[in-house]
This record gives C-alpha cells, structure tokens and sequence, in this order.
C-alpha cells in the first residue's frame, strides 16, 4: 500500500492580511501545511497572520533568501514564529543566486554551499543558547556570535525550537542539507530522474556525514502543476507553467536539469532571451515533451494518480506550485486522495 503523502499548499498574498483566511481555507481542506516565497513580498509576514487564524496547519517559509539576512535576525525571526504559532513553524531557506544576492540584496556571496553550513549551525547555536542557556560562542569563517546579554535573551521557547529546511539543486547543496538540515525543499524545476539519480544520493551523503538516519529528516517536493477542468483551463494552466519553467531554465544554477535531459543549449538561450526582456517567447521554447518531464501535467481527475506515480517512495511531503492557483478548498478531494 503506498504512503500517505503530507500535502502543502500556497500562502502566497499580495496582501498580508488575506494569508489569515486563505490559510484557515488550507486547514479546512486538509492541508498539512502552508508556504510562502520569498517573492515579491516578505515570507514571514503572512505567516504571522496565517498562524492567529489556523491551529493545525504548518507554517514554511519555501523559501526565505538566507544570504539577505544573518543568523541572529534569521533566530529572532524563527523563535517569534514557533511561538506565534505554537510550534508549528518551519524555517525554510534557500540561497538564491550570485546577483541577486550582490545587486538586489547588497549582501556579500562567497562559497554557498559552505556559507549555508555555517548559516544553519550558526541559527542553531543561537536557539540553543536561548533554549538550554548554552553559552554562544559561535566563531565560523563567515559568521561571528559571541555575545548575549540577558536583556537580548528570549529564555526557553515552549514550543521549542522550529525545524529547519534547505533547498538545493546542485550536489554540494544538497549535501550540505542533508548534513545539518532537517528537510529538504526539493526545487520545483527538478524531473523525476534528477530527483532519483542526482538529488537523493546527495542526501544520503550528507546525511552520512550527518551520522543521521533517512527516517529522522523529511524531504518535500515542490510540483509545478499543470491542470484543468476543461480543456481551455488546462491549457491555461499549461501556458502558465511554461512561463515557470522558463523562468527557471534561464539560470545557469539549474543547467544540471536541462543536461540530464540532453537540452542543456535550451539554457543558454532562455538566459540570451531573458537579458533582452523577451519574456513571453521564452515560454514558447518549453514543448510538450519537456513541459510533462518538470510540471505534473493533466485532467483535474487523473491528478493524483499522477502525484503518487512521481512521488511516492521517494519524498515525504508535497507541496502544490500552480501558476492559476485556485482556491484551496477546491482541492479538498485531491488532498484527501493523496493524503490517505
């Protein structure tokens, strides 16, 4: 019989106040969780929001651009969300890229895979120190806490301290997340032999190096829907992933999916295209044959079929990425499904 998956669905707003309801609509169709993304908008806003209106419900963060903040702002966040939320929060971090980070954020790049590391266990020494009142004396190559005074200390959280999850692509990513960790976020533009031949060995290692067990860490992988109803919804729905996936296939970070797939030239010239603006025709290069290789593609009745077929065995959670996301509560049946 196979698993039940935990499904999460999307909190993203544009206005932080609508995450309250949208949210309690997530809980009520059966949803193990809500995400935002760090977008247009602040990630952890609307799950403050999100957290006074739901009493079950996850809260992930999928993702917060870690190298935008530091690990003390990172810990005070996380601590005030675990408790808003009554240990329900899940701090969930990716790096983001080289410009980005340089030109958008004016914060220092330099050895991600390493930065990350030291980013996570640095968040940890500090939650620990507030937890168990362990001296911090955090010393690292790229982050320095050695100083708390009583006055700057939360003391104990109630709820503990909130679990912690990476994205990644590339191997040493991965790795690194499967050593200090305690989930991973598998990206949305990921196929399902990259997933089971590049992304979970890499797991696997860091969680040997880890000394850590596969049953003690969660993995959750973000789909890229692409469904309907009817036939003119769907294929709405089509267009709009092909506008993602686009998007996505532009960066060279995420070249390695397009090379596994032998269309590694398709990524350089989605990047040609996207330095002349020429977003809308970049959509027109997805075809079908790769479309149905990154987003989960069909009628709204045979989606969950589809769901377990890619899924199952291999990851724990899901989360639903559509671009015409709908109303959560018109999910209800394919969570239930997925979720016995």
């Amino acid at each position: 019989m196979t698993a039940p998956l935990k499904i999460d669905g999307s909190l993203l707003v544009n206005d932080p106040a609508d995450a309250g309801p949208l949210a309690a609509r997530l809980e009520a169709a059966g949803y193990t969780g809500g995400f935002t993304f760090e977008g247009q908008h602040d990630p952890f806003l609307p799950l403050c929001v999100a957290a006074q209106q739901t009493e079950r419900l996850e809260l992930i963060t999928a993702i917060a651009v870690a190298f935008a903040r530091n690990p003390m702002t990172l810990a005070n966040t996380a601590y005030d969300l675990q408790l808003l939320s009554k240990g329900r929060f899940i701090l969930g971090l990716g790096t983001q890229i080289r410009p980005h980070i340089e030109r958008r954020f004016s914060m220092p790049w330099s050895k991600p895979a390493a930065r990350m590391r030291e980013m996570v266990l640095a968040v940890r020494a500090i939650l620990d120190g507030w937890q168990n009142g362990t001296p911090l004396d955090f010393k690292g190559e790229f982050y320095q806490h050695t100083l708390m005074p009583p006055v700057f200390d939360p003391g104990p959280n109630p709820h503990g301290t909130p679990r912690i999850f990476l994205a990644g692509v590339g191997p040493r990513m991965t790795e690194v997340a499967g050593e200090v960790a305690d989930g991973f976020l598998v990206h949305p533009f990921h196929t399902p032999g990259f997933l089971r031949d590049e992304t979970l060995p890499a797991l696997e290692r860091g969680l040997e190096r880890g000394g850590r067990a596969r049953s003690d860490y969660e993995i959750s992988c973000q789909l890229i829907i692409a469904s309907g109803d009817d036939e003119a919804s769907l294929v709405a729905a089509k267009n709009g992933a092909r506008a993602q996936i686009s998007f996505y296939g532009s960066t060279p970070a995420y070249r390695p999916v397009l090379d596994s797939l032998g269309r590694g030239d398709l990524q350089e010239e989605l990047r040609r295209m996207s330095k002349q603006g020429r977003w809308l025709e970049m959509a027109g290069l997805i075809d079908e044959e790769l479309l149905g290789q990154i987003a989960v593609v069909g009628p709204r009745d045979e989606l969950a079929g589809r769901i377990r077929e890619r899924c199952a065995g291999l990851v724990d959670r899901v989360s639903l990425v559509s671009p015409f996301a709908p109303d959560p509560s018109l999910w209800a049946d394919l969570v239930a499904e997925l979720s016995a």
